[in-house]
């Protein structure tokens, strides 16, 4: 079965505005919020990936619902189970056959830690919603008075890179997430890590770190 490619989201987002400024890039807009002194708004971004013609061609292409998605997961870390051994490959193979090539130039995001098991799996759930990374990468205790985010920028820079836009149900708070999945890809190379200090948000001392990936 022949697989279609994505038309490129980014280049009909972009430039963007936001807080009374315009920024050309995804990579831009990122590093802004990240600086900004208060947190950035997920549904102002969403509104905007809503209203675009391509985005809402991505997730009206997609078979994948967030229903799927979390039963998939839910499947493919059981594996130890010897009942359901069969389950993730046969779900993943199926998948496979519905999903698409994701668009040459098109950054992703991720937040936190890059799991180590990725690199096996072949398997990432990204966003392409800057904002909605940046407040998942928040770490989950304000006791703590040093604390340090990690968030993950992800450009596509291969042509067969399969994936899914996860097509999220507009009634509950999930609509902010705008997830796209990586099913499958060849490597995944780190290729710059940066340091940010925000502007003081709250009283942690926190600080950030970017890193930027290129998948193909």
């Amino acid at each position: 079965m022949s697989k279609s490619t994505l038309a490129l989201l980014d280049s009909s987002l972009y430039p963007q505005r936001w807080q009374q400024q315009t920024f050309a890039t995804p990579q831009a807009l990122l590093v802004a919020m990240l600086s900004a002194e208060s947190m950035p708004d997920a549904q102002d971004f969403t509104q905007q990936l809503l209203a675009n013609e391509v985005y809402q061609d991505w997730i009206n292409s997609s078979v994948f619902g967030r229903y799927l998605h979390r039963n998939f997961t839910a499947f493919y870390r059981q594996s130890e189970d010897s009942f359901n051994t069969d389950m993730p490959a046969l779900f993943r193979r199926e998948l496979t056959r519905h999903a698409q090539y994701l668009p040459l130039g098109q950054v992703l995001f991720f937040a936190g830690d890059m799991p180590k098991r990725v690199r096996q799996t072949k398997l990432l759930t990204t966003t392409v919603n800057p904002a909605t990374a940046i407040i998942d990468a928040q770490p989950s205790s304000r006791a703590v008075q040093s604390t340090q985010m990690v968030v993950n920028q992800l450009t596509i820079v291969g042509k067969h890179l399969l994936g899914f836009p996860i097509r999220h149900n507009k009634r509950t708070s999930e609509r902010l997430r705008n997830e796209v999945l990586i099913l499958d890809f060849q490597q995944l190379t780190l290729v710059k890590e940066t340091q940010i200090q925000p502007k003081k948000r709250s009283n942690t001392d926190e600080t950030i770190l970017l890193r930027s990936y290129e998948l193909r």
